[in-house]
């Protein structure tokens, strides 16, 4: 058993490297360090809470760290990267519903000896804890339906979804109220789960309303949800290291919300209000003849070109081509070629899913731009090639006001002298929009599989 000191210790020691794993996951050179730190920080934290004089059933704790390890590396065996999205959101929703079981457990747990403002202060804990992690729960729930393709993308607006919401939030205060003027006298369980049917319901209508194109936010926002649920779980156990790190993870993805918001011409509030990414007006249709390339062409073009842009999509890991992708940035900077990656800061189905493939795929940090770093360069581009992108190079973001993603900045690689698309059809992205890149004149349309179309151009650049 360890010293009341030591466990405190120890929390410091960990609660510093959850720190320094934020600090190393900022960078994509210091990602790999930063996950090093967050994996030696948990293991301290497990240990010292496992050896801490808080825990006295160690058969019930064992057996439950076995199941829980098990299925957490079956998991990271498993899971493909284009899973990733869905398995984050997946685990958002089990922090949110420890949440509620905790709040739930504390509040039948009669033992606990507080009395007066000290209780009162505790059951306000559990109340919101138990709130937060229904909303993070339900909406994680709804996030992974949508991401793994079980639940339409498109959103789901309410009439009168606001006053609802508003509704919704009056009733969660007065249930509070009577929550705590009931659990003076013993009672309040009633209250406690009408507010968390409440919270599940809001969590459900707020991720509902909320269009394909800004799932990626939406990911990000259940992570800072998740953190804030942790938070509130550490106040109901007394747990200072919980508090810390839901604090952190809780900060950085309200932080990393916004920078995305920003990055894409949305309104923070409105992300927790729900239904943004619509319009009012009916978007243009997409009208004109595209232009198909082979194999051969594509290569020519590559081979003659200076200057060349790679712009990844969800395409590209659906497909798993980065590998290829890396072979061919390879083999044309061999070549004296100035390639380049432009990434959008939505690519993909979450935040980063973009750079994560790169970097498995080890291509070099150092040619890898964020997209406000590398539009203004476009013109002087001679071949950008679009590998199962579509809502983040659509045109219509800045040209037509009643498109769904309007207003959101966007990789304007239609400026570049020759633009080839890696596409399986003409369908459209997942936010549903039509994409008039297609039909432009100086792009070309190469169909098929991103990665055999990429094996095949790799190929036919080697002979």
């Amino acid at each position: 058993m360890m010293s009341q000191g030591l466990v405190t210790m120890s929390y410091v020691a960990a609660s510093i490297l959850f720190i320094l794993s934020l600090s190393g996951l900022s960078d994509q050179e210091t990602a790999r360090k930063g996950n090093y730190y967050g994996m030696a920080g948990m293991a301290i934290a497990i240990i010292a809470t496992i050896l801490s004089d808080s825990v006295n059933s160690y058969v019930v704790l064992i057996i439950a760290l076995m199941i829980g390890g098990f299925i957490g590396t079956k998991a990271a065996i498993k899971v493909e990267m284009t899973q990733m999205p869905e398995l984050v959101a997946l685990m958002h929703s089990l922090v949110g519903m420890a949440a509620i079981l905790v709040g739930y457990a504390n509040f039948s747990d009669s033992s606990n000896g507080l009395e007066g403002v000290e209780k009162t202060i505790h059951e306000v804990e559990i109340y919101i804890g138990i709130f937060i992690g229904a909303v993070t729960f339900s909406g994680s729930v709804i996030a992974f339906g949508k991401l793994c393709g079980k639940i339409d993308g498109k959103p789901v607006l309410l009439p009168g979804r606001h006053f609802l919401n508003l509704a919704l939030l009056i009733a969660t205060i007065w249930l509070g109220n009577t929550f705590l003027s009931g659990a003076e006298v013993g009672g309040g369980t009633f209250s406690l789960i009408i507010m968390t049917l409440i919270a599940l319901a809001f969590g459900v209508h707020m991720v509902m309303a909320i269009g394909g194109a800004d799932m990626p936010v939406v990911v990000s926002m259940l992570n800072s949800y998740s953190g804030w649920a942790a938070a509130a779980t550490g106040f109901m156990l007394s747990n200072d290291l919980l508090i810390v790190t839901g604090a952190l993870v809780g900060s950085s993805g309200a932080i990393l919300s916004y920078i995305m918001c920003r990055a894409m011409n949305r309104n923070f509030l409105s992300v927790i209000a729900g239904g943004f990414g619509s319009s009012s007006g009916e978007a243009a249709a997409v009208e004109g003849d595209i232009a198909p390339i082979d194999i051969e062409e594509t290569a020519k073009l590559l081979s003659e070109a200076k200057n060349i842009m790679i712009i990844p999509g969800y395409g590209m890991a659906v497909a798993q081509a980065q590998h290829t992708v890396n072979g061919i940035t390879k083999l044309l900077r061999a070549k004296d070629k100035n390639v380049r990656f432009a990434i959008h800061p939505v690519a993909g189905r979450m935040p980063g899913h973009m750079n994560v493939l790169l970097a498995e795929a080890k291509v070099p940090y150092d040619i890898v731009y964020e997209m406000d770093e590398i539009n203004e360069d476009f013109p002087n581009i001679d071949v950008s090639i679009v590998i199962g992108a579509n809502d983040i190079v659509n045109p219509s973001a800045l040209d037509d006001p009643n498109s769904p993603i309007a207003g959101m900045p966007v990789i304007e690689c239609w400026k570049s002298a020759t633009t080839i698309v890696l596409k399986r059809s003409m369908a459209a992205g997942y936010a549903g929009v039509g994409n008039p890149l297609f039909v432009h004149e100086n792009t070309r349309m190469l169909f098929g599989d991103a990665n055999d179309s990429m094996q095949a151009v790799l190929k036919a650049l080697n002979t």
